[in-house]
């Protein structure tokens, strides 16, 4: 039980993290955007991503964490896009088997984002902050590497990540939380 809060805290944490540090950069607006069907498809898909990252790690830990951030990119674009259509996929494995896991980060801002040139390089360094900084805050948790603990961190840093990634790119279509009368 004691574990469960901990990564309660860890995770609520993280997350309040990278929504000040994205809302201060412009890229949110103080809340993450959210909806059941990307939670759900996080769900979905989550086992599938895990099988992948966890071998990237140990070399590319800042991978294995912003790939978690792509994904979330793609998935609310696809939202946003034709739901009815690729909710019935598992998007993660679409998208991967485009051209691999390491190349997943190009495909999705290349292809299902469309972005070139500068807006391209300037989405990679959003990624890559991101991830470092999730990084820095599981190294700062002093966490016995390749523990059940450091798995289950792993875990709710890559659906922070998601969850972030898409929020960032529901932003970026133009939603936005207002008030109903």
């Amino acid at each position: 039980m004691e574990q469960i809060e901990y990564l309660n805290k860890y995770e609520k944490d993280l997350q309040l993290h990278l929504l000040l540090m994205l809302t201060s950069q412009g890229k949110l607006q103080g809340q993450l955007l959210e909806s059941d069907d990307l939670a759900e498809m996080w769900d979905k898909v989550a086992p599938y991503y895990l099988q992948d990252a966890v071998k990237e790690i140990a070399d590319y830990p800042n991978v294995a964490l912003g790939w978690a951030m792509y994904l979330g990119m793609a998935v609310a674009r696809y939202w946003d896009e034709d739901w009815a259509y690729y909710s019935k996929m598992n998007l993660y494995e679409v998208l991967r088997d485009k051209r691999g896991f390491d190349y997943m980060d190009e495909e999705i801002r290349q292809k299902v984002l469309g972005i070139g040139g500068e807006e391209f390089t300037n989405c990679e360094k959003l990624v890559q902050n991101c991830a470092q900084q999730v990084l820095n805050k599981i190294r700062h948790e002093q966490i016995d590497p390749q523990s059940p603990l450091a798995f289950h961190v792993f875990v709710r840093s890559i659906k922070v990540l998601y969850k972030i990634g898409a929020s960032v790119e529901l932003r970026a279509l133009g939603y936005k939380f207002e008030k109903a009368n």
